[in-house]
């Protein structure tokens, strides 16, 4: 199974695009910093994710301002050019403000 649930906040946007087929597509840049437990220490984890989200997702995250907080899903692909991961985001639920 490839299903990921990040919690992050968006710090990069790109602007609302379409794809040839039609589809809106906004690029985005991800960061997550928390304290997690690893072998029963307590172990500091950041970092900094390429995301895209396609279709009805990207009304949502047009509307939220940079620096939002949220919980964001989906899963893990390659990047087109071979180079990397992109985190290809199906939902999102912004943070209680």
């Amino acid at each position: 199974m490839n299903r990921l649930l990040l919690s992050a906040r968006i710090v990069e946007r790109g602007a609302l695009r379409y794809t040839p087929a039609g589809i809106a597509a906004i690029d985005l840049e991800l960061k997550h910093e928390s304290t997690l437990s690893e072998d029963r220490q307590a172990r500091k984890v950041s970092l900094q994710l390429r995301a895209l989200a396609l279709g009805e997702v990207t009304a949502g995250l047009a509307s939220l301002p940079l620096g939002s907080d949220g919980t964001f899903a989906g899963f893990l692909a390659g990047a087109r050019n071979g180079r990397g991961v992109v985190f290809h985001v199906t939902a999102v639920e912004p943070a209680a403000a």
